[in-house]
């Protein structure tokens, strides 16, 4: 009788393991998925609410307009306080972040994570907490969230690709890669597009190199491949500022007739559509860093009651030295 008891009790703790109910485990950490009710959070125009923004970087541009644009958005809906965090390219911290957002007690959690994997956990936590959340340009693994915000990054890396093909070098020739931080799904995305837009072509990609997203990182990786492969005639950069870099690197070593493209297109003095104005970068495309979106998103989620959809995907498009001054101007005047 006794080892009856102790076998039944052994189940029963299995099954509340699985349902997260007991046995030292809970679903916030266990892997599952709880379903959440996305405006449990709404109280209406007459609420206060608390967002958490975790940001995985503020040493490019690109994040620092993204936390610009959230700010600027948040003003506008007097409900919100926006509290921002940086976790300055550092996994570990980015949790320790979003775990002091769920400690909290947001009542929104907004993040744009450094990587996938590390952060898809936590993420998780504070999803199955019953927190909304919206995850901005670069995705975690599974769904436990409330929404994506962002543009499609294959298919900007696909339009890279079919612009090298037919306009850079339409002859085909050797070309370099500079990718951004491995482990973030743009840089996947956007090596995979790339590649879909040159096939068929004469194009031969002869080296990659990881930029993590900086001009001084990718400079430095620039002058190593100037040295390894002298006769490439081309650049394609999965950022501005990366693409920067190489226009640096490709001055120093005097090869100054190198073609180079980014992605990011700011509009800001210092961002890729005033340098393809200015003749550095043959071309960018516009990646929206989806603040505006997020802090509507939130507004609909957390005021309005209204819920929005599992995926939001941000439109994009080319920009040269044709369009260059009419898209900035465009892009500041919304």
């Amino acid at each position: 009788m006794r080892k009856t008891t102790k076998s039944v009790l052994a189940v029963a703790c299995a099954l509340a393991a699985f349902t997260a109910a007991g046995c030292g485990t809970t679903s916030e950490n266990s892997g599952q998925v709880k379903q959440q009710n996305p405006l449990a959070k709404c109280k209406g125009p007459g609420g206060h609410y608390t967002i958490g923004m975790s940001q995985a970087n503020l040493a490019e541009p690109y994040r620092v307009r993204m936390d610009d644009d959230i700010r600027q958005a948040a003003q506008r809906v007097p409900q919100f306080d926006v509290q921002f965090s940086d976790a300055a390219k550092d996994n570990s911290k980015q949790i320790s972040d979003v775990e002091n957002f769920i400690t909290k007690q947001v009542d929104l959690l907004m993040i744009s994570p450094n990587e996938a994997a590390p952060l898809t956990d936590v993420v998780r936590q504070a999803y199955n907490k019953g927190i909304p959340v919206i995850v901005l340009d670069r995705k975690v693994d599974g769904d436990a969230y409330t929404t994506f915000i962002g543009a499609d990054n294959t298919d900007i890396g696909r339009r890279a690709g079919e612009y090298f093909k037919t306009a850079v070098l339409p002859q085909g020739g050797k070309i370099v890669q500079i990718k951004g931080l491995s482990g973030s799904t743009p840089a996947a995305e956007r090596e995979k597009g790339f590649e879909q837009g040159i096939a068929g072509s004469g194009i031969q990609v002869v080296a990659t190199a990881d930029g993590e997203w900086e001009r001084s990182v990718a400079q430095q990786k620039m002058d190593a491949m100037l040295k390894a492969h002298p006769d490439i005639q081309a650049v394609y950069s999965q950022n501005d500022p990366m693409a920067e870099g190489a226009y640096l690197a490709a001055q120093a070593a005097g090869k100054r007739d190198l073609k180079i493209t980014g992605i990011d297109g700011l509009p800001i003095p210092s961002g890729g559509i005033k340098a393809v104005e200015d003749g550095r970068l043959q071309a960018t495309f516009v990646y929206p860093t989806g603040g505006a979106e997020a802090v509507a998103a939130a507004k609909s989620l957390l005021v309005d009651c209204k819920p929005v959809p599992k995926t939001q995907t941000l439109g994009t498009e080319r920009v040269t030295r044709d369009n260059a001054v009419e898209v900035y101007d465009r892009l500041n005047h919304r």
